[in-house]
């Protein structure tokens, strides 16, 4: 059994060590707008050597390759809220752009001229319309509740509610308010509420 623990605790150390890792490269490029975090910045904001992220994944581009894939599943998290209820929704995408928004339309930016960001801005918006997909799944035409998004259909009016609801609470539509606007996260957040229970409201009446 102590041979058990022990084993268990290495693990647990790995797993810890590799998810500070992958963190740091995310702050680092987050902070700098920047996707070249050295290894030794990255090293030193993880509080490790740069022979044990070598040592965790072997090459730099393996790195920033796994430090993406650790981004999605890290927006997912932060994006995760009860399906159908509308208020949390706005108020979790909201509170997830003023984290990530300029970040986010600096990786949109220069989409076209690397290929690194558009790995990370093509999934995103893969995420985004999953997500939404997911959340208002209850008021979709011929959806129930526990419908799975992907069994739904992307065309006729069902597919049509989908696109208002992705812009509705687009980072697009965040950026309009907020940045554009320069209105408060508080009256961007009611707007885009009050923007997508108008879409909802009227996908109700087809």
């Amino acid at each position: 059994m102590k041979r058990t623990y022990t084993m268990r605790s290495r693990a647990d150390a790995v797993a810890g060590t590799r998810l500070r890792i992958l963190r740091a490269v995310r702050e680092l490029a987050e902070e700098s707008f920047d996707l070249d975090p050295t290894l030794e910045a990255i090293a030193a904001r993880a509080a490790v050597s740069v022979q044990t992220v070598l040592r965790h994944f072997g090459t730099r581009d393996a790195l920033l390759g796994a430090a993406i894939a650790a981004g999605l599943d890290e927006t997912r998290d932060e994006r995760r809220v009860p399906v159908g209820d509308v208020a949390a929704a706005v108020r979790t995408v909201v509170a997830h752009y003023e984290r990530r928004g300029d970040f986010m339309l600096h990786l949109i930016g220069h989409e076209r001229d690397d290929p690194r960001f558009a790995a990370i801005t093509g999934p995103g918006r893969d995420l985004h319309r999953a997500w939404v997909a997911e959340v208002f799944a209850p008021f979709r035409p011929g959806s129930a509740a526990s419908a799975s998004a992907s069994s739904e259909s992307e065309s006729g009016s069902g597919g049509e509610l989908l696109d208002l609801l992705a812009v509705a609470t687009d980072l697009f539509t965040w950026k309009l308010l907020r940045r554009d606007r320069g209105l408060s996260r508080a009256a961007t957040e009611a707007r885009m509420r009050r923007l997508t229970e108008a879409v909802l409201a009227t996908g109700s009446t087809r």
